[in-house]
């Protein structure tokens, strides 16, 4: 299997079964993350070198406007698609074999998690995975240590508060936070 015909399973929000190939190759993509990971954590970096490290990381060519504060941990990298002009402060995880898209000009706060995976709920199956996307608009702030969960989407122009647990997919030019997190507010633009 490629990442191709991987990012196309995920795509289609594949069932994953424990032990099936699909599931392998799982882990053969966080190794490669790992090795990725502890490049971009272990030592400085300049801006351009980020830029160069996170295209191998998602496989994928990154806008040189991309910015990233290191430390930053991902389970797989590879279905990991940016925007331009996309922050993302220190600390952040992400979850992302279910594919995680951020839009223009958005900002991830530190220690935020983005996950992308759900187990099985039947006890018997538990190891086993469903892939659900999460899609972040344009112009998005995700407040710091902020949890996203699987097939959230939210709104170009969407706030998400400091602390918040986001377990719904959030409206355009809204504020949102707490846990699970709440519309607060519309965003008067």
């Amino acid at each position: 299997m490629n990442v191709k015909e991987f990012r196309e399973l995920m795509a289609e929000r594949t069932y994953v079964e424990a032990g099936a190939e699909l599931y392998e190759m799982f882990h053969k993509l966080a190794q490669d993350a790992l090795k990725i990971t502890v490049e971009l954590n272990t030592k400085y970096h300049t801006p351009e070198e980020i830029v160069e490290i996170f295209s191998k990381l998602t496989q994928r060519e990154v806008d040189a406007s991309f910015r990233l504060f290191p430390p930053f941990y991902t389970d797989c990298g590879v279905n990991i698609k940016l925007g331009k002009n996309v922050f993302i402060n220190a600390c952040c995880r992400f979850q992302d074999q279910g594919g995680i898209i951020i839009g223009d000009n958005a900002l991830i706060g530190h220690n935020v998690t983005i996950a992308t995976l759900n187990h099985d709920y039947n006890p018997e199956n538990r190891a086993s995975i469903t892939p659900n996307p999460v899609k972040i608009g344009k112009n998005v702030w995700i407040g710091s240590d902020s949890t996203i969960l699987p097939g959230v989407e939210i709104g170009d122009g969407a706030i998400i508060g400091a602390g918040s647990v986001v377990t719904k997919s959030i409206p355009a030019n809204t504020i949102a936070a707490g846990n699970p997190a709440r519309i607060i507010r519309n965003i008067e633009i």
